[in-house]
């Protein structure tokens, strides 16, 4: 944890009682899950905690290759696999769920006399 301070590296901390190690377990093709193994602080497998599973994508879009993480709430590997694509389509509609939500954020600005409209990018010009 960094606090808020110009470089925040004066406070800087690591929670050693939170550690894991991860390994990357993929098809070669499409899937790809990251394994979180709970680990202690002299690296070996911390049984009393579970694993964490994250799956990890790319899809190929007509604005190009879009990364998706996310979670997978499961017990085991195999299981993991399994709930693979249900997690990617899952991703997949919070990510239209959130451009949509930003699309009518952006068509409902008020645009004030005077002032130049955004137009996108960083600082509003283009």
């Amino acid at each position: 944890m960094v606090d808020d301070s110009p470089n925040g590296l004066d406070t800087l901390t690591i929670d050693t009682a939170n550690l894991f190690r991860e390994e990357s377990i993929t098809d070669t093709q499409s899937a790809n899950i990251k394994q979180l193994i709970p680990i202690t602080l002299d690296g070996t497998e911390d049984s009393s905690r579970d694993r964490q599973f994250v799956g990890d994508t790319t899809l190929m879009t007509q604005m190009g290759p879009i990364p998706v993480q996310f979670p997978i709430p499961a017990k085991n590997l195999q299981e993991a696999f399994t709930m693979f694509p249900e997690g990617v389509q899952g991703a997949v509609e919070k990510l239209q769920e959130r451009a949509q939500e930003m699309a009518r954020e952006e068509a409902s600005r008020i645009v004030v006399p005077g002032q130049e409209p955004n137009r996108g990018g960083f600082g509003g010009r283009g």
